[in-house]
């Protein structure tokens, strides 16, 4: 009987040095796993960073105007030396009219260099101060891009900061990865989006609600004319999602 009852208590010792050994193993592979992502997350951010610096986004402010550039060929003919005229003309156009310091508006416009996480374009990085986020936006959600980073939901490469409504998923890993700590958010708190032209933007969220794992009927919502991101992850248990609204601030 004490045979017995020995050999009893030695199975459920192995048993016990077993389960620990596996609980330690497993936290230290997920620490292992973490450290990873977020040191690959950051060499992507960094690439990323460097590669929209001299890059501006072509607009209306930074376009040379038309107008003024005839203007300014119109007064260089008008001074040529007569000399020459064929020769000095020629070498006007040539030079395409030397304009002054403040006119000269197209430096570094363009297409930026484009940055990849494995196959994946980053469109931009997102920051949220108050639970420590700060990853690379994928071009677009798979099985693959949302264990690396977070990705565009919708729609798939939008180009961030732009009017409307971009939805950016995230994993719940309940570890701190990624949007696993999105519950710990309020109203009011501040998110920040730096697209491929190096704009940073601040959001402010104004709205926060559980819903179904298949409504994405807020992905298409009308914003009035104003940027807005949504944030979507899982609940705990995975069956339900979070989702976060903020508007430009």
């Amino acid at each position: 009987m004490s045979d017995k009852f020995s050999n009893f208590l030695t199975m459920i010792l192995i048993f016990f040095v077993v389960a620990i050994c596996g609980i330690i193993g497993y936290f230290a592979y997920d620490l292992y796993n973490s450290n990873n992502i977020n040191s690959n997350a950051q060499s992507a951010i960094d690439k990323f960073e460097s590669a929209t610096q001299t890059v501006k986004r072509p607009n209306k402010e930074n376009k040379v105007n038309n107008t003024n550039t005839e203007n300014v060929i119109e007064n260089k003919v008008e001074n040529l030396v007569i000399q020459n005229p064929l020769e000095e003309l020629t070498s006007l156009t040539q030079n395409q009219v030397e304009l002054n310091p403040t006119e000269e508006t197209t430096e570094n416009l363009g297409e930026p260099e484009k940055i990849f996480m494995e196959d994946y374009e980053v469109m931009g990085t997102i920051e949220i101060p108050k639970t420590g986020v700060e990853y690379p936006i994928l071009e677009r959600v798979t099985v693959r891009s949302i264990e690396i980073a977070v990705a565009i939901a919708y729609p798939q490469q939008a180009e961030l900061n732009k009017v409307g409504n971009v939805v950016i998923y995230g994993h719940n890993y309940r570890n701190g990865l990624f949007f696993s700590n999105n519950k710990k958010l309020s109203n009011g708190d501040k998110i920040y989006i730096t697209d491929k032209y190096g704009e940073k933007v601040t959001y402010e969220i104004y709205n926060i609600y559980q819903t179904t794992q298949n409504d994405a009927t807020y992905f298409t919502r009308d914003t009035e004319g104003r940027r807005e991101i949504s944030l979507q992850t899982c609940t705990d248990d995975g069956d339900g999602r979070i989702v976060i609204w903020a508007v430009e601030k």
